[in-house]
């Protein structure tokens, strides 16, 4: 199947990410506002906007291929500016999702990348830049590219050795598995 081809049916394909991410991007007409404040626009294949419009024509496989779903950074400033409230971070989070179910990631070890940071995420209920970096750098056998970076954050005490773990490990364990119930 070639990616600039509508995958069945354009209607059930937007229902089923509106059902997986709670986002009416039926409501999307292209204002535009969200590719005007997107950080990450200029690294991108495509707008956020973009993305909406490639899903309501049906072009899955084009969204699943974008390297966008995988550089969006989640700030949140598409769905601040959006005047129908769809949450793009939301859409995006589906997507991913979306793609690693069909094996679709075409960035190089973004999924290494993010299978290490949903990992640092699970065990200590944020992120622990040390040990998810360690994890990632391990997985892609690329140890010593950054380690340069990684004393100087050390030693302006911006990396810690330690992590700190949240509190409540029950209600975290309650979201990853409501999540997991989610995907499938």
């Amino acid at each position: 199947m070639q990616s600039n081809q509508a995958v069945g049916n354009t209607s059930s394909l937007i229902e089923e990410i509106i059902d997986k991410s709670g986002q009416p991007i039926e409501l999307c007409f292209q204002c535009q506002k969200c590719a005007a404040g997107c950080s990450m626009g200029r690294f991108t294949d495509y707008s956020p906007n973009q993305i909406i419009r490639l899903i309501q024509h049906g072009l899955i496989d084009k969204v699943l291929d974008s390297n966008m779903i995988w550089l969006c950074s989640s700030c949140e400033i598409c769905g601040a500016r959006c005047p129908n409230g769809i949450n793009m971070a939301e859409v995006m989070d589906c997507l991913k999702a979306m793609a690693i179910s069909k094996n679709i990631v075409s960035v190089k070890n973004v999924k290494k990348f993010h299978d290490s940071f949903l990992g640092s995420v699970k065990l200590n209920g944020r992120v622990h830049e040390a040990t998810m970096m360690m994890t990632y750098k391990i997985k892609t056998m690329d140890l010593f590219s950054d380690i340069d970076l990684g004393m100087k954050m050390f030693v302006k005490g911006k990396l810690h050795i330690l992590p700190k773990r949240t509190k409540d490990r029950a209600r975290l364990s309650r979201v990853f598995t409501r999540t997991a119930n989610k995907q499938k």
